[in-house]
């Protein structure tokens, strides 16, 4: 019968997607006029005195999706513009295409893989969610009973032409992780987004819930998004430097930098909830200071062994609920702010556990904290023109509203530990 519907995807200001349905044979016309829609019924968009907009959609993202029950509709990720044509400032997805634009006048393209972990849950007769499974790293049946579920996802996102390098079970009871090939920013935002739509409806298609909340369960490590990155020029890796003793290039060491120099500022960003804080801690192989090493896990950026074409620095902070299209770019923006100012990342961590330093220790190595909670990662955005650059003002103000009510409403709220713990003693 073929394709009869399209479904039109793009993510509001906080990374949540969103859709409209159009008949297939709407098509030609929707890439040459838009599609028109009131945008300020989305989050972070416009008033309602301003709210014509429309979705152009980009033909490259099209693609049948396997987890769609009905084989006549296809997908396609949309930009948001203006009703009038032009750009439109909160579309978080142009936002990266300006951040890439601008790397690409200094002569660098940006490759990245990220590595999305999550959890999936079944819900007891009360309503809770609770973890079928007792696996830990690596872990196989029968200990990992959501293997076979994790394998067709596998199957699903190759079918949409992922390169998938590896999946397995994760450090905690019902934790997963599923890592795709690195590549262009711009494709590896739209494909976090697919990913984690298809892991999501498969998953209630066969009776789970799927969260990439940070930290969802207590006493157990979070979910992260190691997040990988490099550089090349002239198609050659700019962060491999073959007569260098530790096989880095100064263009290499001034990207370190610049994560190291801004990471308290883009913290918001890339851990955008109350929650992702949680994960932010010590003892759960989550990263709480401010350092690298080339060898060691346990500082924010780690650059691994592999040089020539392989060589890049993992910044290991970021968590799956962001905005990948905003993560992305505060995190390009910092690096290269770092490679223009010639900054210096300070030496590695190679040979010392972060965690079991002491506070004088750390300070004698200039090493600094990661933000506590949102509150203190909203503070150090509001004083970083580098990283509020790397957003539109329109991006920056909605933001930064949006999740100050969030902080606010958290910090009047009182919370179970709190009655347990205080109730009856006081």
């Amino acid at each position: 019968m073929g394709i009869q519907f399209l479904r039109l995807q793009f993510v509001d200001v906080l990374g949540i997607p969103k859709n409209v349905e159009i008949p297939a044979k709407r098509l030609p016309q929707a890439l040459s006029d838009g599609v028109n829609f009131d945008g300020s019924s989305i989050e972070g968009f416009v008033r309602i005195e301003e709210s014509d907009m429309k979705l152009v959609p980009d033909l490259d993202t099209f693609m049948f999706c396997p987890w769609e029950k009905d084989d006549r509709v296809a997908r396609i990720i949309c930009d948001v513009k203006k009703s009038d044509g032009n750009d439109f400032e909160g579309c978080s997805r142009t936002n990266l295409k300006r951040i890439l634009k601008e790397i690409r006048t200094k002569g660098f393209e940006m490759n990245i893989g990220t590595e999305a972990e999550f959890f999936m849950f079944k819900w007891d007769e009360k309503g809770k969610p609770y973890t079928t499974d007792k696996g830990s790293y690596f872990d196989l049946l029968p200990l990992d009973h959501e293997e076979q579920l994790r394998r067709d996802m596998v199957i699903a996102l190759e079918e949409l032409n992922f390169n998938i390098e590896a999946s397995h079970h994760e450090v905690a009871p019902g934790q997963h992780e599923i890592d795709f090939q690195y590549g262009d920013a711009l494709k590896i935002a739209d494909n976090l987004i697919t990913l984690k739509l298809g892991i999501k409806t498969l998953a209630i298609q066969n009776g789970y819930v799927a969260t990439f909340m940070p930290k969802p369960v207590y006493g157990v490590p979070g979910s992260g998004m190691h997040t990988h990155l490099s550089l090349f020029q002239d198609g050659e890796n700019a962060f491999y430097e073959a007569n260098s003793p530790d096989g880095l290039s100064n263009i290499a060491r001034g990207f370190i930098a610049g994560l190291l120099q801004h990471a308290p500022a883009f913290t918001a960003i890339i851990n955008p909830l109350i929650n992702s804080y949680k994960r932010l801690v010590p003892g759960y192989e989550a990263p709480v200071y401010i350092a690298w090493a080339e060898k060691n896990r346990s500082p924010l950026v780690r650059v691994p062994p592999q040089r020539g074409s392989g060589t890049r620095a993992e910044l290991r902070s970021p968590d799956p609920s962001c905005n990948p299209y905003l993560a992305f770019s505060v995190i390009i923006k910092s690096g290269l702010d770092g490679i223009e100012k010639i900054l210096d990342p300070g030496k590695p961590c190679n040979n010392v556990n972060l965690y079991e330093m002491s506070c004088a220790e750390r300070e004698e190595w200039g090493i600094r904290n990661l933000p506590r909670n949102l509150g203190e990662a909203l503070e150090e955005l509001e004083k970083d023109e580098t990283v509020k650059c790397a957003l539109t003002p329109h991006i920056l103000d909605y933001f930064l509203n949006a999740k100050q009510r969030e902080w606010e409403e958290f910090q009047r709220m009182v919370h179970p530990w709190e009655v347990d713990r205080y109730l009856e003693l006081y």
